[in-house]
């Protein structure tokens, strides 16, 4: 493992938190208190520092999070997520890349609807990180934008994926920036369509809300307030009422409904938990 290993992600409740060398170092305190994926597949009624640390901990024993040991490929965890759409995409051709974000690699060039799910469905909000050996062979050191800084930029991964000879490409991203840029970018290249994907919502601006919904194809509601407030008086179409995904484009709402059908449509919920607070 490289002497500088370090990782630093945003996840349960959007907790900061720091790995170093295998080893949780510091947990921040999370935004939200309640999540309920996070009380269905794992038990948890409350988000605080201990709880955190313990499922952060259980990642890295289960599948080697942030560590050379861990596991890339994975079948579908939830019903219906962001990474579940995009591995269904690339099963049925509607895609032909992924740009993500991997720990180890930082923004990534996926194929694989297995590897698409392992990378994503496992670890949300990579904020920063370091290269990792494992993981880069595993995907590829000519999938990675940036192998020897891992730098994390999703717009310039955007840009590889067309170099590639990728056509029809899903970007996953954070920022109302990069939603900007990427309509730019897909302005400028021939014959490449860029389809865009924002995860990890929690606590955006109603301002970063409006241009999310301006450019974006597919917006996962997270527990913003401001994303589900604009999804709502925009009446854009969206599934879900814990935690609601909005396709925004018609090619937003085709690809949920492609995911929709292979799962052989949604349960209806009665009283569905929602993030506490929204913020």
């Amino acid at each position: 493992m490289y002497k500088s290993d370090q990782h630093v992600i945003e996840a349960l409740g959007k907790s900061k938190i720091i790995i170093k060398d295998g080893k949780v170092i510091r947990v921040g305190e999370p935004e939200i208190d309640y999540c309920p994926l996070f009380e269905k597949y794992r038990g948890i009624k409350k988000l605080d520092k201990e709880v955190i640390r313990e499922n952060i901990e259980f990642r890295i024993e289960d599948f080697g999070m942030c560590t050379p040991n861990r596991i890339l490929r994975m079948k579908d965890f939830l019903s219906f997520g962001i990474s579940e759409i995009l591995s269904t995409l690339l099963e049925e051709g509607l895609i032909d890349s992924v740009v993500a974000v991997c720990e180890g690699c930082g923004t990534v060039i996926l194929t694989d609807p297995e590897l698409v799910q392992g990378v994503g469905g496992r670890v949300s909000g990579l904020v920063s990180t370091t290269p990792i050996k494992g993981i880069i062979e595993s995907v590829g050191s000519e999938n990675i934008l940036d192998p020897e800084q891992c730098e994390i930029d999703q717009v310039k991964g955007a840009r590889k994926a067309a170099d590639l000879g990728y056509k029809n490409i899903a970007v996953t991203i954070v920022s109302a920036n990069d939603v900007k840029k990427l309509r730019d970018l897909e302005k400028n290249l021939k014959d490449v369509n860029i389809y865009i994907f924002v995860v990890h919502t929690t606590g955006v601006s109603s301002e970063d809300a409006e241009t999310l919904f301006d450019h974006a194809d597919i917006i996962t509601g997270c527990a913003s307030k401001s994303i589900r407030k604009t999804g709502e008086y925009k009446e854009i179409f969206s599934v879900g009422a814990s935690i609601p995904i909005y396709g925004v484009t018609k090619a937003g709402k085709k690809f949920i409904d492609l995911r929709i059908q292979k799962i052989g449509g949604l349960k209806d919920k009665k009283d569905a938990k929602i993030p506490k607070p929204l913020v």
